[in-house]
């Protein structure tokens, strides 16, 4: 059985920024509150993460600046089964030398080895480090950089899929 590591951000992905209308997915954003903020979501969206998390051989993983804010808020405000997934934390605080979620990704690679990897973040068609490294692995590793004020679409999540 391959083994796939599939690295999840919130904002932007998850949960857009400014989002108002209608969903990718065809529905109203639903709105929950996190703990901490009220968030906006695609609940097709979370229905569906819900069940790709399922597919035997994939590993979710949390790399975000939520951090454990993202399993123990955002999870249960949204239903999302993400509860148990392990979290990839900045090492210190923000910024020294690059992109920390690029260096903790790295940091898991090297630790898990997994076959393939996939990497949802809004934050990556801006990350000319990160684009530059990913190129070198090739068709192992998927880039998705979802428009921030939409999040992860319905197109994108079926790349993911494919990849799968």
């Amino acid at each position: 059985m391959r083994k796939v590591s599939l690295y999840l951000d919130v904002d932007g992905v998850v949960c857009p920024f400014g989002a108002a209308g209608v969903t990718d997915w065809g529905s109203r954003w639903r709105m929950s509150n996190a703990g901490l903020l009220e968030v906006a979501y695609a609940g097709e969206l979370v229905e569906s993460l819900n069940t790709l998390s399922r597919t035997p051989g994939l590993r979710c993983v949390w790399l975000t600046s939520w951090e454990e804010m993202a399993p123990e808020y955002l999870c249960p405000a949204i239903g999302l089964a993400g509860r148990e997934w392990p979290v990839l934390a900045s090492s210190g605080p923000a910024g020294g030398e690059g992109w920390w979620k690029l260096r903790a990704l790295q940091r898991d690679l090297e630790e898990t080895a997994p076959d393939r990897a996939v990497w949802i973040d809004d934050q990556l068609e801006f990350e000319a480090e990160a684009r530059a490294w990913a190129s070198i692995l090739g068709p192992r590793l998927l880039l998705v950089s979802p428009h921030p004020r939409r999040g992860l679409s319905r197109a994108e999540l079926g790349a993911v899929r494919a990849f799968l």
